[in-house]
C-alpha cells in the first residue's frame, strides 16, 4: 500500500530542526537569513503539528509552497502558515525579513482575544504590502518585537504579547480587503481531529487527562488518535500532552518564584519527586538546574 503525502512530509518544530521548543517564551523570532542561510536559503516542504508562523518579508523574493500550490512573491509581504499546513520556501539571497513562530497557547489566546479578527491566523495566506496602509505599522511592530525579544527587560513577556496582538490586528485589517487563493485550504477530517485534540490539551493539560478521555472528547478511539498524531505530528498523543506540560513547567520555572513543589501541584503531579523525574526525563535537566540556568 502506498504512503499518503502526509506520511512523506517531515514534521519540524522549528525550521530545519526536530528538537523541542527551545524557549519558555510562547513565541520564537528570528531573521529569515538566520534560519535559511545554513540551508542555502531553501526550506524544503514540511509541516508543524502545532506551530503557527507569520513571515514578514521586507524586501527580496520567495518561491512559496503552500500545500499543492507554488508561486513567486516579492516583498514587502506577509505570509501566514497555520499548524499542519505543508509549506516550503526558497528565498533570494538578498531577502530581508523575519519569521515569528507562535506556540499554541499564544496563538489560541490571540484568536480568542481578537474574535473575528483572530481568524486571520486560521487561514494559510499571503498578503502583499506594497502601497498598503498597514505596511508601515507592520514593519514598525515587527522591528519593535524583534528588539524586545532579544533584550531581557522587566515586563518583556506581556509587552511581547501586546505587540503580537497589535501585529495581528494590522494583518487582519490587511487581510479583510483582499483574500488570496490560499484563504480556504481544504482541511480533511484527520487534521480537524488533530486541531481539536491540541485545543483540548491546551485547555486541560494541568488536569493530566488520559488519552482515552481526550480521544473520547474528540469523538474517536485512542488508537485512531495515536495514528493521526504520529502521521500528522510525528509524535504520539501522549508525547504531545507531555510536551505541553513541559512547556508550562519551563514557563513557571522561568517567570515565577513558585517552589518546585508548588509548580508540581499546579501541573497535576501528585508528588514533587514525580514532577522532577518527568522534567528531567524530557528536558535532560532537573527543574532546579533549569531554573538556575535561566
Amino acid at each position: 500500500m502506498q504512503n499518503s503525502p502526509d506520511d512523506r512530509v517531515p514534521v519540524f518544530q522549528l525550521y530545519g530542526e526536530t528538537g523541542r521548543w527551545p524557549t519558555p517564551d510562547l513565541l520564537h523570532c528570528e531573521s529569515i537569513a538566520a534560519c535559511s542561510r545554513l540551508h542555502d536559503w531553501h526550506i524544503k516542504p514540511h509541516r508543524h503539528a502545532d506551530l503557527l508562523h507569520l513571515l514578514h518579508i521586507r524586501h527580496g523574493e520567495v518561491r512559496l509552497t503552500l500545500e499543492e500550490d507554488e508561486r513567486r512573491l516579492d516583498g514587502p509581504q506577509v505570509i501566514i502558515v497555520p499548524p499542519v499546513v505543508i509549506h516550503g520556501f526558497r528565498f533570494s539571497t538578498d531577502t530581508d525579513g523575519h519569521i515569528i513562530s507562535l506556540a499554541p497557547p499564544l496563538a489560541g489566546h490571540l484568536r480568542e482575544r481578537l474574535a473575528a479578527l483572530g481568524e486571520v491566523f486560521s487561514r494559510a495566506a499571503h498578503y502583499p504590502l506594497a502601497d498598503q496602509p498597514e505596511a508601515s505599522p507592520i514593519a514598525t511592530l515587527i522591528e519593535t518585537l524583534v528588539g524586545e525579544y532579544h533584550r531581557p527587560a522587566p515586563g518583556r513577556e506581556p509587552l511581547l504579547h501586546a505587540l503580537m496582538q497589535a501585529l495581528a490586528v494590522q494583518v487582519a485589517r490587511r487581510a479583510s480587503r483582499r483574500r488570496t487563493r490560499h484563504a480556504t485550504l481544504r482541511q480533511d477530517r484527520g487534521r480537524a481531529h488533530l486541531e481539536q485534540f491540541l485545543a483540548l490539551i491546551d485547555d486541560h493539560y494541568a488536569e493530566q487527562p488520559t488519552i482515552d478521555d481526550l480521544a473520547a472528547r474528540v469523538g474517536i478511539t485512542s488508537a485512531h488518535l495515536n495514528t493521526l498524531c504520529r502521521r500528522l505530528a510525528g509524535r504520539s498523543a501522549l508525547q504531545l500532552l507531555h510536551e505541553r506540560l513541559l512547556l508550562e513547567a519551563k514557563r513557571q520555572l522561568t517567570y515565577t518564584n513558585m517552589t518546585i513543589g508548588q509548580i508540581a501541584d499546579q501541573l497535576g503531579f501528585s508528588e514533587p519527586a514525580y514532577f522532577t523525574r518527568f522534567f528531567k526525563r524530557l528536558s535532560g535537566q532537573s527543574p532546579k538546574a533549569f531554573r538556575q540556568s535561566r
